[in-house]
């Protein structure tokens, strides 16, 4: 039986290689555009919605021992990127990574590679804007782009940057306001501004009101740029850090609460407006897919499936 030691090093191993691409259900007739997101630990599939997981590696508990430790047995890691596709991308792409030093992965295409391709062409607009239909019914094709390096380079970056966006270096943003005494926040709220249109009041998404003694201007328009299941990530902060007190139970959730740093919530503000900048960015110089043809050893499974 496994010590409370030993468990826990399992679930830190598997939640340190577990990276996943969260993708919009097909079928599910959602009416929400297709969305990509990486994650480091197990991932919960209803966070944001009708989810699936595609993990780079996945655990399986053997050796049951039985008798009254019933149930427990080793975890064994297995890769969830087969053999046969990392053949396929080696005879796709010769000759890539042969000179690459061994703190960087080592010679030749590995799998970790494939991962960070998906995840930048996942990302690519043109790839997008071409198989949105497909993407609404079916799981995700991953086509074999000309330029593999600027795609699986692009998924490194943004797996970084996502994965690490608490720490990441926070934005310049202009501030109104004591942003190392922000005291409490209640409920953040967009600036507003006049349509030159209508002269109706709208939300200025330049302009975040953190609460009466803080607030936070000239956010980059780019930041709209990037969306998670439909939301912006400062979209998503106005609405999770609130403080709400559920109905049936009276339980208050307190957003203040969630760190001792009393500037935790107002630095992860300038975070993510690092995070929606830099990816806008990263995107943006994606290439066009200008795909390749498929090797020889294409699989016939694969040419069955369309």
């Amino acid at each position: 039986m496994y010590s409370a030691e030993q468990r826990a090093k399992a679930i830190e191993t598997f939640a340190r290689f577990r990276c996943s691409a969260a993708d919009t259900i097909p079928g599910t007739g959602s009416p929400k555009p297709f969305y990509v997101l990486m994650q480091d630990s197990v991932p919960d599939l209803g966070t944001y919605g009708c989810n699936q997981c595609f993990p780079l590696y996945w655990y399986e508990k053997t050796d049951d021992l039985g008798g009254l430790f019933a149930g427990a047995g080793r975890l064994e890691k297995r890769e969830a990127i087969s053999d046969e596709a990392l053949s396929v991308f080696q005879a796709a792409y010769p000759g890539r990574y042969t000179s690459r030093p061994k703190t960087k992965g080592g010679q030749g295409i590995n799998k970790e590679d494939i991962l960070y391709y998906f995840y930048g062409v996942l990302r690519s607009p043109e790839y997008r804007q071409r198989f949105e239909a497909n993407l609404k019914i079916e799981l995700p094709r991953i086509p074999l782009a000309r330029d593999l390096n600027a795609f699986a380079q692009a998924g490194r970056v943004l797996t970084d940057l996502h994965l690490n966006y608490e720490s990441v270096e926070m934005y310049p943003i202009e501030v109104d306001g004591d942003d190392q005494n922000p005291g409490k926040v209640v409920k953040m709220k967009w600036g507003k501004k006049k349509d030159p249109e209508t002269g109706k009041k709208v939300d200025d998404h330049s302009v975040l009101v953190y609460n009466g003694n803080l607030a936070f201007r000239g956010i980059p328009a780019s930041v709209d740029r990037y969306v998670v299941d439909g939301r912006t990530p400062l979209e998503w902060m106005i609405d999770r850090y609130q403080v709400k007190t559920d109905k049936a139970s009276g339980i208050v959730n307190d957003p203040n609460e969630y760190s001792d740093d009393p500037c935790y919530i107002s630095n992860l503000i300038k975070r993510l407006i690092t995070v929606s900048v830099r990816t806008v960015e990263i995107v943006d110089t994606l290439p066009d897919l200008n795909e390749l043809d498929q090797p020889a050893n294409w699989p016939f499974a694969w040419k069955a499936q369309g």
